[in-house]
């Protein structure tokens, strides 16, 4: 879509991305300043949640509580965990904003975290480990360009600052293979990483992509 030349150019039209890549980094920086203590209410924890939803239909409701069904996306556990979802986010978000928009990328990036949360909920109910991270909506953000990909042709994308177009069936690709290494993730029972939350966020990415999300105006219908 992009030749590399044309850094100015994708920092224009990718603002909005990369101000939320900019935002979670930043949030970062500030999880390092006030440690754990300082950022602990803003993590997923299953128990809590369930806590409160069973008090909400007792007549208590109190939406602070469930913040963290959202919060908890812009959170990270390291450098590394925060690097290798910005990463991904950036490969797969900025092809959302080319061929549907700001708009759909922030409503997919909001919708897909919240899968990936419920999903980690569901799995998780009695559970008091927090979980955090955009892992969810970064598999969303997969699980998106997989539908259309499917749905429509759609260009070869270039990702900046990458040196030729990839395939989509590649991108395609690489979205299904983290779907089954999560999968094998939740079968073997792997503790460390909130495999049903890359799930959820995936499934979400899906639901976007296979029903709601408009046709680019670069693709063409199958």
């Amino acid at each position: 879509m992009r030749g590399s030349n044309d850094a100015l150019e994708v920092i224009r039209e990718q603002a909005v991305m990369l101000g939320l890549i900019v935002l979670i980094s930043a949030i970062f920086g500030w999880q390092v300043m006030v440690g754990d203590d300082g950022y602990w209410p803003y993590m997923l924890v299953p128990a809590d949640i369930v806590t409160a939803w069973d008090a909400a239909l007792a007549g208590d409701f109190q939406w602070r509580e469930f913040v963290p069904l959202l919060s908890a996306a812009f959170l990270h556990g390291g450098i590394d965990h925060l690097f290798s979802n910005m990463l991904f986010l950036w490969i797969f978000g900025a092809l959302a904003v080319e061929l549907i928009g700001c708009k759909w990328m922030l409503i997919t990036f909001v919708f897909t975290a919240l899968c990936g949360s419920v999903f980690y909920l569901a799995m998780n109910v009695d559970s008091p480990i927090p979980s955090l991270g955009a892992s969810g909506a970064v598999m969303g953000f997969e699980g998106l360009y997989l539908a259309m990909a499917v749905r429509w042709h759609l260009p070869d994308p270039h990702i900046w600052p990458m040196a030729r177009p990839i395939p989509p069936g590649q991108l395609a690709l690489l979205g299904i293979m983290g779907l089954a290494m999560d999968y094998m993730g939740v079968l073997g029972g792997n503790l460390g990483v909130a495999y049903s939350a890359h799930l959820g966020g995936f499934v979400g990415g899906l639901i976007l992509g296979s029903l709601v999300v408009p046709m680019p105006r670069v693709a063409h219908r199958r």
